[in-house]
């Protein structure tokens, strides 16, 4: 969610809005979200749940967060939202279902989650944000003046990265896809993760390999990995577009379903992608 969602219009409520009601100290609404959310989140995280009085389970985890922030000394601050009374809110957080729960820092979306949680997973959820943010928020109440934060699912698939473990790594872009799948920086994650999870262990004899048999699909889409590990995308593409020229059925479609993932691990607009997808279109054809 981080940096995909536009809250400025949220800094100018609409004539005659209310504030929030109906959840003690942390109700928010229209008319209060840019001071006790925006304003307040460059100085630290604000927790935005959002809820509704017919939502049983939903009204239980505000009354779980409203306790979590009174033991969390201050690192990080509390919105009970109403969703029904502040569509606007909603709307601009792209609300899909209820309760929704969004993180804010620096005045901008930082992890999100929806529907409700057992206490342990909010407490974790809950320290991954304040881990995210901490020394990163000195604001003096004008959003957009801090310095930007990380998404803290990032975070952790990056440190996963840094000891060397890629399942666990893996594992984390599969689940923000799977609660964000619009998520492309997540998906091209993903994508670069599972080449590499491929093709590290692979020796030069994959080539040596596919050279003897070019009809051999196996061998062909090891080589054509081998190659782009060692930075020769032209030539991993050549050998790809080759089988799909000597083959047919399932051998083909499968050159081509891997030649078209490593496409993907490429900017679409680099001359040597558009000139392979040109030679593919043409050896199909």
């Amino acid at each position: 969610m981080s940096g995909a969602v536009d809250l400025s219009s949220l800094k100018q409520p609409p004539a005659g809005a209310s504030g929030g009601g109906g959840a003690g100290d942390y109700a928010v609404g229209e008319a209060d979200f840019e001071t006790k959310v925006l304003r307040r989140s460059t100085q630290v995280p604000v927790v935005v749940v959002l809820y509704s009085q017919r939502s049983p389970g939903s009204v239980e985890l505000v009354r779980l967060f409203e306790q979590l922030v009174a033991e969390s000394g201050g690192s990080w601050d509390l919105a009970a939202v109403e969703a029904e009374a502040n569509m606007r809110i909603a709307q601009a957080l792209r609300v899909q279902g209820i309760p929704t729960v969004v993180a804010i820092a620096a005045g901008q979306p930082l992890a999100d989650f929806e529907g409700v949680q057992p206490e342990p997973q909010v407490r974790q959820w809950l320290t991954a944000v304040v881990d995210a943010v901490a020394g990163k928020l000195e604001g003096n109440g004008e959003p957009g003046e801090a310095e930007p934060v990380e998404d803290p699912r990032f975070v952790a698939a990056e440190e996963a990265l840094e000891r060397g473990d890629l399942a666990g790594a893996e594992a984390v872009y599969e689940g923000i896809i799977a609660a964000e799948p619009e998520n492309d920086e997540a998906k091209g994650a993903l994508r670069q993760l599972r080449f590499l999870g491929r093709a590290q262990g692979l020796s030069p004899d994959v080539v040596a390999v596919a050279d003897a048999d070019p009809s051999n699909v196996e061998a062909a889409v090891q080589a054509a990995d081998f190659e782009l590990f060692n930075q020769q995308p032209e030539a991993a593409f050549a050998r790809l577009i080759n089988t799909v020229k000597v083959t047919a059925g399932d051998d083909r479609t499968a050159a081509r379903t891997r030649l078209l993932e490593l496409f993907e691990l490429f900017d679409q607009a680099e001359p040597f992608v558009v000139a392979a997808r040109r030679k593919l279109a043409a050896a199909l054809y």
